[in-house]
């Protein structure tokens, strides 16, 4: 068995799903404008440019499923998904999930952006697995603060080792390892495996994968 694993934002994705969940909610008076939005591409901006304090960040991007109901979260997102997920998701990307779906490799999405937010997505490409930061909760409801390590950076490589310990494998369980990514973020965990891809990538990384013979390629 081979293992295949995808970044989400960006890369299955023709956008960014995290930015664009945060965008939803201002538009839909959850969030102040005025505010959130400025944040919103602030914090959007210094994660392209690779300084993003990720805890800084996931206080401003978990805080709202703290203050609402899971019912009431739950509605959005099913709203979330059919105006600003469906447009994102191109037949390029189906067909790739499809590809390694069918070939039997075991395909997971690892994903820096929260399990709430990207769990019903992935569902909708037929990906069984999802390594992604986790929402923390208590008695249902979510804190507002991450739960354990999150998905970013060095923090994919520590999750996905996690999850396949899970699974009763490791990364030398594989032969043939591949991840998809855009982002220069993923570099950790692209050399990690056996076969990186960079998929419609930012140009530090497409000068990565140039440097380093690794394929480039778009999902566009």
């Amino acid at each position: 068995m081979d293992l295949v694993l995808f970044d989400l934002d960006n890369t299955l994705l023709d956008g960014d799903s995290d930015f664009a969940w945060a965008q939803f909610l201002i538009a839909k008076g959850v969030l102040d404008r005025e505010v959130q939005e400025a944040k919103n591409i602030g914090f959007y901006e210094q994660y392209k440019a690779g300084t993003l304090d990720i805890f800084e960040f996931l206080d401003f991007q978990l805080a709202p499923l703290a203050r609402h109901p899971r019912a009431q979260l739950d509605a959005w997102h099913r709203e979330f998904m059919a105006t600003a997920v469906a447009p994102m998701i191109t037949d390029k990307a189906r067909r790739l999930v499809r590809e390694q779906l069918d070939r039997g490799a075991l395909v997971a999405v690892v994903t820096a952006t929260n399990s709430f937010v990207t769990g019903p997505i992935v569902r909708e490409f037929g990906i069984p697995h999802l390594v992604a930061t986790v929402p923390a909760q208590e008695h249902g409801a979510f804190t507002g603060k991450p739960r354990g390590t999150p998905a970013f950076k060095a923090g994919k490589i520590e999750r996905v080792d996690s999850w396949l310990e899970s699974l009763g494998l490791y990364h030398g369980s594989f032969s043939r390892s591949w991840f998809y990514s855009d982002s220069h973020n993923d570099l950790p965990l692209m050399a990690r495996v056996t076969d990186p891809v960079a998929v419609d990538p930012d140009d530090t990384l497409r000068a990565q994968a140039l440097a380093n013979g690794w394929p480039v390629i778009s999902l566009r």
